[in-house]
């Protein structure tokens, strides 16, 4: 299926696609919530503050439990990215790096304004949510890129050598574009992380990322999914550093019990391609989504990083209704995480029923406008 044919859902494909998007979605932003309050913190001093288990529920971070960080806000302004990129396709304005920067500079504007500025003609109703206006440990790298309105790209990247793991973060969106190539799925979230991130690690984890949740929505298993996506990567000048974070990801699977000793020797700093590594080997083992990110924030590295992303896999391979309901029960921004991804997966699946270079649903127009 290419990005110019139009898919056929059956109402069976348009449910259980709508539950993996809400189950990526909502799973990152509890895995982000769940490693917030330890972000940062040695094992030692994680154990020390919690017990000999660590992080076993939610904790307080950013002044209450179930905040998020940055990662979710910017994963949120990434899907209104790409809805409005389907949008204004009608007008024959297509390209999707476009949009996605201006949402990004959206969230640029959440970061210093004190709330919604009601002049914006652009700003849809995902900036109008006032519960976005808050500083949440926002990466440098994000906020200069994002600093001006001047976009990055491949040829000219911001921040050339940044290689952390906020371009990747807000990647997952990409790869619930089920209706693209992978290559394709690829190539749009290597361009957007050139906006903020352009070394070429950060480039090829946020890429290799896009691909693997693109699998997972489409119904592959999770080994499957990381194989497509090595597969694409070997055609990438500068693919190694990912390509073996992953390979060792998979091949720690089988080396016992899994703990914070095996997560570690995966990488225990923010680099795109370790944060990577220790999302999908959590991801693989963990018994369900709770095991699973209780395992990605409990260790020395970027514990919110290595939770959205593991949560966000976890919760694209088995949906939302596989999610900690006591955890979603605290969830910051819950109603407004739901009704993007419900708004996602409607656009994707029923869009030529909302919009068309002819006509279009008001409503739809309000709430993701084509200026």
């Amino acid at each position: 299926m290419s990005t110019g044919t139009t898919a056929v859902w059956g109402r069976a494909e348009q449910q259980d696609f709508r539950s993996r998007v809400r189950g990526a979605l909502l799973g990152g932003a509890i895995g982000d919530t769940l490693g917030a309050g330890v972000d940062g913190l040695t094992l030692e001093e994680v154990r020390a503050a919690h017990g000999a288990d660590g992080v076993t529920d939610l904790v307080p971070a950013h002044g209450g439990r179930g905040t998020v960080t940055a990662v979710t806000q910017l994963t949120l302004f990434t899907v209104d990215g790409l809805i409005r990129a389907q949008v204004r396709r009608d007008t024959g304005a297509w390209h999707p790096p476009t949009d996605v920067h201006r949402a990004h500079l959206r969230w640029a504007a959440t970061q210093h304004d004190w709330g919604p500025d009601e002049r914006r003609e652009d700003n849809g109703w995902l900036a109008q949510e006032e519960w976005l206006y808050a500083r949440r440990s926002p990466t440098r790298e994000c906020l200069t890129g994002l600093g001006d309105t001047v976009m990055g790209t491949l040829d000219k990247p911001k921040n050339p050598e940044a290689r952390d793991s906020a371009a990747l973060t807000r990647s997952v969106p990409f790869g619930l574009l089920v209706g693209w190539e992978p290559q394709l799925v690829l190539q749009l979230a290597v361009e957007c992380a050139a906006q903020t991130h352009g070394h070429p690690t950060a480039l090829l984890s946020a890429g290799a990322l896009a691909v693997m949740v693109h699998g997972l929505a489409r119904g592959e298993t999770l080994d499957g999914s990381v194989q497509h996506a090595l597969g694409l990567l070997a055609e990438r000048p500068g693919h190694k550093p990912v390509t073996e974070a992953l390979k060792q990801a998979l091949g720690t699977v089988r080396q016992g019990i899994p703990g914070p000793a095996l997560i570690e020797s995966l990488g225990a700093t923010d680099a795109a391609e370790e944060v990577l590594a220790v999302a999908l080997y959590c991801a693989l083992v963990g018994e369900d989504i709770r095991h699973g990110l209780r395992l990605a924030v409990n260790h020395g590295g970027p514990s919110a990083a290595t939770g959205s992303l593991c949560g966000a896999l976890l919760g694209a391979l088995h949906g939302e209704t596989a999610l900690p309901p006591a955890w979603l029960a605290e969830l910051e921004g819950r109603a407004t995480l739901l009704e993007l991804a419900d708004d996602f997966a409607m656009e994707m699946t029923q869009g030529p029923a909302l919009h068309s270079p002819s006509a279009a649903a008001p409503g739809w127009l309000a709430r993701y406008p084509r200026a």
